[in-house]
């Protein structure tokens, strides 16, 4: 048979396992029967072998010893132990130099036919299953993007688009990530009109009958802990997708209970509006009316404007009658210096009742890859970016300290500001120069844009956001849009073109995690 797997089978009883030989021959296998080690290990030598089927107890060369020769010959190929000892300490040698599998005897035919399946055709099954599941999910999933869709539809489909990110990058092989691709470019752009339907309303709403934003997080999932007396650490890693948090929540799965959700961020999904309204709880109109000094410069976007977040969190806390018993701690990670002071420090933070981390990483990223050839090299598209950040957070000093609270009685709270979207299409902005620089939203006097890439805010109040003079105007980007001037429109296209941006109207920016980790 063409392409049939060859398999050695050494056991000093191979004279008695001829049915079982016939049994696999007759399903595809070829299997070549030897009694001893290092018979197998002659054979192996001349290669061409899938699969080493190993008696552990036999006279002579064992198990075990036969299995380092065949290690020193071919260091991957797979290895089936069967032993008649159940003994603990013998699985775990076994297991300890990577067999693929481990039987005790007494085996049948379809014990050895199923290890052999897992063995050779689990990818191909998996992969057929993930195929199955992905159709028929899809058949559900392709009727929720509307307009009026209610904002849970839109949350689970976001979830479910960012799980499926995550599969697929371990199985590109299945022919489905073109069609997921298409796919989350149809629901960007049915959510460009949902939020547009429906954000304003959000605004003026009562909790009560709104979706959770960014000004609810440290309401609904810090305080409660607080209020229980529980220490707690707040981390927010600025710029992270939704996609990027469940791509790595399992490497923190060993160490915690882990509970994600996803909420909405604010308009724009920028720094400053978004992260003054976690660790202030209030809109950016609000914001603005209550501290002025942190808006009093309008061409000034930058961070600067969130050089007040552990005060404000204070002062939330305070508001929603909260007593703690020290000072809460506050610390930015920008570099790795700063990292590592977390790291060192960490008993020191944890004598607070609350400390939370703003970690940069993902932001500063974004930024540089703009301008770097070589970051875009090693992160061309967001499966790749998902790759780089996983590569990070494992080496990271946030993950020494994360795995390091693991043994205390603490409790985590992970979230983000906004995420980050790819910009595809430039659309032509006008204003003066004076205007913000941002590619996703802009603000200044008198500003607008081609409608047909961007939503033109004539009054920023309706939408929460400060104005500075009496003509100041915001402009905000949909699905994958970034704004360009016209002057050298198609230079500076080209220029920004495949930039992770992020300030606009998307699932990538809007849809953002809230993880609770508690040890276990």
């Amino acid at each position: 048979m063409p392409n049939a797997k060859r398999i050695i089978w050494a056991d000093d009883e191979i004279d008695q396992l001829k049915p079982h030989i016939i049994f696999l021959k007759e399903r595809g296998y070829e299997v070549d029967g030897v009694p001893s080690g290092e018979d197998a290990i002659e054979l192996l030598k001349r290669g061409g072998y899938d699969l080493v089927l190993l008696d552990e107890m036999m006279p002579g060369m064992d198990g075990i010893t036969a299995l380092e020769g065949i290690r020193k010959i071919d260091k991957r190929i797979p290895v089936v132990m069967i032993t008649k000892s159940e003994e603990e300490t013998l699985m775990e040698e076994a297991i300890g130099k990577e067999i693929a599998d481990y039987l005790v005897k007494p085996v049948n035919p379809h014990q050895i036919l199923s290890s052999l399946k897992r063995i050779f055709d689990s990818t191909r099954i998996v992969g057929q299953q993930l195929t199955r599941d992905y159709t028929a999910e899809y058949r559900d999933m392709s009727t929720r993007p509307s307009a009026n869709a209610k904002p849970e539809r839109w949350l689970e489909l976001a979830y479910w688009l960012a799980e499926w990110d995550v599969i697929l990058d371990y199985r590109p092989d299945l022919g489905l990530v073109q069609m997921h691709r298409e796919f989350r470019h149809e629901c960007n752009a049915e959510f460009a009109r949902f939020i547009l339907s429906n954000y304003e309303h959000w605004l003026q709403a009562d909790r009560r009958e709104r979706p959770r934003l960014s000004i609810d997080i440290a309401r609904d999932r810090l305080i409660p802990h607080l209020a229980e007396g529980k220490k707690l650490f707040f981390v927010v890693i600025d710029c992270m997708r939704l996609d990027q948090w469940l791509s790595v929540e399992n490497m923190l799965a060993q160490s915690f209970d882990i509970t994600s959700e996803a909420y909405f961020s604010l308009l724009p999904s920028a720094t400053p509006f978004c992260r003054n309204g976690l660790f202030s709880g209030l809109f950016p109109l609000d914001l603005a009316k209550r501290y002025p000094e942190l808006w009093t410069n309008p061409s000034d976007d930058s961070t600067s404007r969130n050089r007040y977040e552990h005060q404000l969190l204070d002062k939330l806390i305070a508001e929603n009658g909260i007593s703690l018993p020290g000072d809460t701690k506050y610390i930015k990670l920008l570099d790795p210096e700063e990292g590592e002071s977390l790291v060192y420090r960490l008993k020191s933070y944890l004598s607070a009742p609350m400390t939370s981390v703003v970690v940069n990483f993902l932001d500063i990223l974004a930024h540089s890859r703009a301008a770097s050839e070589v970051l875009r090299e090693i992160s061309p598209d967001e499966s790749a970016y998902r790759s780089v950040m996983k590569t990070w957070l494992g080496h990271s000093s946030l993950y020494k300290a994360l795995t390091s609270l693991a043994q205390e009685d603490v409790v985590i709270i992970i979230t983000t500001d906004h995420g980050s979207t790819i910009g595809k299409r430039g659309v032509k902005a006008f204003g003066k120069k004076d205007t913000s620089t941002n590619l996703r939203y802009k603000y200044g006097d008198n500003i607008n844009c081609d409608e047909k890439g961007g939503v033109f805010i004539r009054e920023p109040e309706d939408w929460r956001l400060p104005s500075f003079t009496r003509t100041t105007n915001y402009i905000i980007a949909l699905e994958d849009y970034y704004f360009v001037y016209p002057t050298n429109f198609a230079q500076y296209e080209k220029k920004y073109k495949n930039s992770f941006i992020h300030g606009g109207i998307s699932i990538e920016e809007m849809v953002v995690p809230v993880a609770t980790l508690t040890p276990r």
